[in-house]
């Protein structure tokens, strides 16, 4: 498809928090910590919900729980939004089944990292991806994870991917906007149906002058009416008022700087919600926990942002 009028999905667009996975133990949902989680978020004007991600600590769930946070997520969600599901998994039978029952739920497109733990190379990532979208019952966003999965999807494999019909769009979680742009050209040239999704919300006004159209961003758990006006006002192009809520975003990011850990990001966002009393700061990372200073500087930082 090269038709430069070709229409991206509604639900591909905009701010879409990676909803944040409320425990009770590492294998326990905490059920009505999930039901304020996502009326807190809904309440902010998020254009989607992404559940088994990253930041919901997808692929470290028991797959029991995972079928229950997809089936209550969609029922509370209740098609007031669109809900795209994370299911990456190193077992391919896995995440097409898991992919079934989002879609018996009502979920509207699945995402995936590649396969983890052993190393895949190019050729072998990209019959991954196409063996995957083949047999998903739901339209397919491929998740660039090099920090979790090791594996940074190159841009010729993207250009190479963009004839596969199911296959819609992108979500980048990295850290190069080198990579990203690279990302943007095919994307234009190839598919400009295709969704561009960045994840890093330090990057959202550099990515969307890239050509990026939404944002999965994990503060949008905690303040998702701060991501969604910066969404606005990039597209309406303030850029005084997108430099203003910018600072305020990189100003909540210090959540994310709190201790030393390799999950901190995880790990400072359900201590966040803790204090906001939405859930419990439970995760399934294996994680350190915090000390009371260091969960007195979260409360700080997040009271500058929940004070009336």
């Amino acid at each position: 498809m090269t038709e430069a009028t070709a229409t991206i999905p509604a639900c591909f667009r905009g701010i879409v928090p990676p909803l944040a996975t409320p425990l009770l133990d590492r294998s326990t949902l905490d059920e009505s910590g999930l039901e304020r989680l996502i009326e807190h978020v809904l309440a902010g004007g998020v254009q989607g919900v992404f559940v088994l991600g990253t930041i919901g600590e997808g692929p470290m769930l028991p797959p029991a729980v995972r079928r229950e946070l997809i089936r209550r997520t969609l029922r509370q969600v209740a098609n007031r939004v669109p809900v795209l599901v994370g299911i990456t998994d190193t077992v391919l039978s896995e995440s097409i089944g898991l992919a079934r029952f989002a879609v018996e739920h009502g979920a509207a497109a699945v995402i995936a990292a590649a396969p983890y733990y052993f190393p895949v190379g190019r050729e072998a990532l990209e019959r991954w991806a196409r063996t995957l979208a083949r047999a998903l019952p739901l339209p397919l966003l491929l998740y660039n994870m090099p920090e979790m999965v090791k594996v940074v999807l190159a841009a010729e494999t993207i250009r190479r991917l963009a004839d596969e019909p199911n296959i819609v769009g992108l979500k980048d979680s990295g850290s190069d906007l080198d990579v990203f742009a690279s990302y943007t050209q095919i994307v234009l040239k190839e598919r400009p149906d295709w969704a561009l999704l960045i994840g890093r919300e330090q990057m959202l006004p550099e990515a969307y002058s890239l050509g990026g159209q939404g944002a999965v961003c994990g503060g949008g758990n905690l303040v998702p009416r701060l991501f969604v006006d910066l969404h606005a006002a990039i597209k309406a192009d303030d850029q005084e008022r997108v430099r203003v809520l910018q600072a305020q975003v990189l100003s909540l990011g210090r959540l994310y700087d709190v201790g030393t850990q390799p999950c901190r990001i995880i790990v400072g966002i359900k201590a966040a919600l803790h204090e906001m009393g939405i859930c419990g700061a439970a995760t399934a990372a294996w994680s350190e926990l915090l000390d009371a200073r260091q969960r007195n500087q979260i409360a700080d930082i997040i009271s500058e942002f929940t004070a009336d």
